[in-house]
């Protein structure tokens, strides 16, 4: 499961200065109070991006991960899953990441990915993504079939079986960077998901690196860079082509 406490970002492939980054809260439809963390370029592309973290809801890996993203011209707010059962405080890394995801249903993501987006295109008038890893990954693809006004869903390393309920209502381009040597969700599930995508008409791309482990991309960002870097092109490409 993705939670190595030496975790990293790795460099995006563009950098370019930030105007400023820090932590706020949003308030979501639902009441609840979303911990966030934003971040904003100096030369930004027209673009917004909501990160949605793996289980350790905003641990400084997404914090530093939403300044990446605005090094690359991406206005970028990473948000917290936990706020309805504790709190918007610090998710360290003794954070009791476990107990708490259990308590984290779809309609509870979608909300807060729903607060971080307005407040996204409130700052920058382009179009929203977003970008999840492991389970955010697969509720990254899940928003595909919700009503938010999402240009793309881009998702690494999630798990097929979040979208099972809604995946005759996927309906917005589709991004899946695939770890081919992942024990959570095989390879063949993810090439079989796509045939099903291809013949229900969904936009979507999908890159399968081989041999690459699950969480390659905050991991082990080093030993897989080849592999970080075209993951980078592939979002600026996908954005850029969805914008």
């Amino acid at each position: 499961m993705c939670h190595d406490d030496d975790s990293r970002p790795p460099p995006p492939p563009t950098v370019g200065a930030v105007a400023s980054h820090g932590r706020l809260t949003l308030a979501a439809g639902d009441g609840n109070t979303v911990a966030a963390y934003r971040a904003i370029p100096q030369d930004p592309r027209n673009r917004n991006v909501v990160l949605l973290p793996d289980v350790r809801g905003l641990h400084r890996y997404y914090r530093q991960l939403a300044v990446r993203f605005a090094e690359a011209g991406f206005t970028t707010a990473a948000i917290d899953y936990f706020g309805r059962s504790h709190g918007t405080g610090d998710r360290g890394d003794d954070f009791d990441w476990r107990s708490a995801v259990a308590e984290v249903r779809p309609e509870h993501v979608a909300a807060d990915v729903r607060a971080a987006a307005d407040h996204l295109h409130a700052l920058n008038g382009g179009p929203v993504f977003t970008v999840g890893f492991c389970f955010g990954g697969s509720h990254s693809w899940r928003l595909a079939a919700g009503d938010i006004d999402l240009a793309g869903c881009i998702g690494f390393y999630g798990t097929l079986r979040h979208l099972t309920d809604v995946e005759d209502r996927l309906h917005r381009p589709l991004l899946m960077l695939v770890a081919g040597a992942d024990e959570l969700t095989p390879v063949a599930d993810f090439r079989a998901f796509r045939q099903r995508l291809s013949d229900a008409g969904v936009d979507h791309r999908m890159h399968v690196y081989e041999n690459a482990p699950h969480s390659f991309f905050d991991r082990s960002f080093v030993e897989w860079s080849e592999f970080c870097q075209d993951a980078w092109e592939r979002i600026l490409e996908f954005t850029s082509e969805h914008a």
